[in-house]
């Protein structure tokens, strides 16, 4: 072995080890981490709006949330708002909804601008 080829292994081994030494970045995709009415809660009377929390902050682009009763018919007044001081939090609002189950549906571009998808159920209950 050359003493060339000697110093590039030594120097790829170091770059190797620097390398591995450092914090990883890793990018993760948001997570709905919270909901109100929460999955699968069981109401006894109409809320007045949805609203979604996520881990982290999403894009105020591409978003997306409804809500759809058991025919298929989306419900909510088509009025999502995402909140200017944590952009981590989508609500919209709903008219008086009759007993029934309902799915949430959401879209949002998270930091790492992948697209997140997701939806979760509640039902309202006659008193």
């Amino acid at each position: 072995m050359t003493h060339y080829q000697h110093n590039k292994k030594i120097w790829g081994l170091a770059l190797f080890v620097a390398l591995a030494m450092l914090p990883s970045l890793s990018f993760a995709h948001a997570k709905m981490v919270r909901s109100s009415p929460e999955q699968d809660a069981v109401l006894t009377e109409s809320p007045k709006q949805v609203d979604v929390w996520f881990d982290d902050k999403v894009g105020t682009e591409y978003k997306a949330l409804a809500v759809i009763d058991s025919k298929g018919k989306r419900v909510d007044n088509k009025d999502l708002v995402q909140e200017t001081f944590d952009s981590a939090h989508l609500y919209t609002t709903l008219p008086l909804l009759p007993p029934d189950t309902y799915t949430v549906r959401y879209r949002v571009v998270s930091i790492d601008t992948h697209i997140v998808t997701g939806k979760y159920q509640f039902t309202i209950k006659a008193p």
